[in-house]
């Protein structure tokens, strides 16, 4: 029926823009999952498994389709460009309005790989005819496996950074819709009621081109429906979904949906990470932070002039430019990260660690909560014996370990995890409004001892409120005999999402 060689050539093409279409999708309900459910390696996992089981349903369900194979498969990409190109508008849009974001999300997910799975079993049977099996099947998964390539490649480097998720989708629906329209054209007089189909989706093509021109509109409404406060900025790197909110009374810096600090007592929390490490290591010349992008904890370090060097390693670039450049961050920081003092480096800090012979008077850690496999390896027993090399032998290191009240194996298990790398260690607690009861650890080759003095004027801290900060209610305690955290298990990451679902919930 469809027997030439160009007709080939047009379908083999429509292959590679099905594969690349379709796990661009697939990508961006995994990220969108990720940013707003934290947990990547869950997320990702049950995205991927209910997508490729929804592909299997699709090209089973593909038997039943008889007839005019061409106009089914044109349908369907038309179909599957809509709904794959809305997907994560409509996700963002649901998400802090309904109770159920999860049934919609995967609702969303099924149905997709449901589409998809149908198309590459349609094209192979109208290709049947004009091509031998075994050419069949290795051109037609030859140009759907490059067309995956290219969409896992292009999907964190180019698409996430520059267009983000909601443009990301609809501008692959937008192509998806295309192909349709072109297989339309190109074939209208094997089509019945093709003109009603193209006018279909022609309507299909401009909703999506509309939505793309205010995809910012529709995420900043999404984003005004899901914080309280008025979101003053936002944006996406290759790692996060960075967001700003003001009141009346404070700013906060929210990281894929999660709070990250209040301007009105943060000094609580960064007072208590950066002081007492330093106030041990004995006049630190010569200092190491890992994480800590927004500058506030190089701010506190800044506050001792005997500090001759900070070095700052933060994975996300457009945080350290961010409260680099924007006047009411900088503010914050009182322009530390502009310190002819700070050197900023924005890479792995595990990766640099391990590529860096650099020993350093004072570190501090200043990582996000071990959320998921990515994070935990920051906090597991080869990191700590990497850390243990760049001290010096009176060094302190001090760790931001969650929080003892709402995850006390977590919290316990860090401390376990310094532990085994072969350090001593102290933990200890502050209570911060904005987060409640936070935890900390203080890492050495030496005993711990609290000063007597502060060598700089604290809003918070001081040797008498330290002392009662060492103190740790039977709340606060390990529930359950703790192992420590290492690569291959990561028990740390599953502890922390167990014990933070149930205080989430209660």
């Amino acid at each position: 029926m469809y027997k030439n060689r160009n007709t080939e050539i047009i379908l083999l093409l429509a292959v590679f823009v099905i594969a690349t279409c379709g796990l661009i999708y697939e990508l961006v309900v995994g990220t969108l999952a990720t940013y707003l459910l934290g947990d990547s390696i869950t997320q990702f996992s049950t995205v991927i498994g209910v997508y490729l089981f929804a592909m299997g349903i699709g090209a089973y369900l593909s038997k039943f389709f008889n007839g005019n194979l061409l106009a089914w498969f044109i349908k369907i990409e038309l179909l599957v460009g809509f709904i794959g190109g809305a997907s994560s508008s409509v996700l963002f849009l649901l998400f802090p309005v309904v109770t159920s974001f999860r049934i919609m999300l995967y609702a969303f997910v099924l149905l997709t790989g449901i589409l998809v799975g149908l198309e590459i079993p349609l094209l192979m049977r109208i290709l049947k005819e004009q091509v031998s099996f075994k050419d069949l099947v290795s051109r037609v998964f030859t140009f759907d496996y490059i067309g995956a390539l290219l969409a896992s490649l292009i999907f964190p480097f180019v698409l996430v950074p520059y267009l983000g998720l909601i443009r990301t989708s609809l501008f692959f629906g937008i192509l998806n819709i295309l192909v349709g329209v072109y297989l339309l054209i190109k074939f209208d007089d094997q089509i019945s009621k093709a003109k009603l189909i193209l006018s279909t989706a022609i309507i299909l093509l401009v909703i999506q081109l509309v939505a793309f021109v205010f995809s910012d509109s529709i995420l900043r409404f999404s984003e005004s429906l899901a914080y309280h406060d008025k979101i003053v900025y936002s944006t996406s790197s290759s790692y996060q979904r960075i967001v700003l909110t003001r009141s009346k009374k404070d700013l906060k810096l929210y990281l894929n949906n999660n709070l990250q600090f209040s301007s009105s007592d943060e000094y609580r929390y960064h007072e208590a990470l950066v002081h007492p490490a330093i106030e041990a290591s004995k006049k630190p010349k010569n200092i190491l932070v890992l994480g800590g992008g927004d500058g506030l904890a190089v701010r506190e370090i800044l506050k001792y002039p005997f500090v001759q060097h900070i070095t700052l390693v933060d994975l996300d670039k457009k945080i350290t430019n961010l409260f680099t450049t924007q006047e009411v961050l900088v503010q914050l920081n009182k322009g530390a990260l502009q310190n002819k003092k700070v050197t900023v480096i924005n890479n792995d800090a595990f990766i640099w660690l391990k590529e860096n012979n650099q020993i350093f008077d004072c570190i501090i850690i200043d990582f996000p909560d071990p959320s998921n496999f990515s994070i935990g390896k920051l906090y597991s027993t080869t990191f700590y014996k990497e850390l243990s090399k760049h001290l010096s032998n009176t060094a302190f290191a001090v760790i931001q370990s969650t929080s003892p009240l709402a995850a006390p194996n977590s919290f316990w298990c860090v401390n376990t995890t310094i532990k085994s790398a072969g350090l001593q260690t102290q933990a200890y607690h502050n209570y911060v409004p904005s987060f409640g009861e936070w935890g900390y650890i203080l890492a050495s080759k030496q005993l711990y001892s609290v000063p007597s003095s502060f060598q700089v004027t604290l809003k918070y801290l001081s040797p008498q409120v330290m002392q009662q900060m060492l103190l740790f209610p039977n709340d606060m305690l390990a529930t359950k005999t703790i192992a420590a955290n290492k690569l291959n298990n990561q028990s740390l990451v599953h502890s922390f999402e167990e014990e933070w679902g149930k205080y989430l919930e209660q």
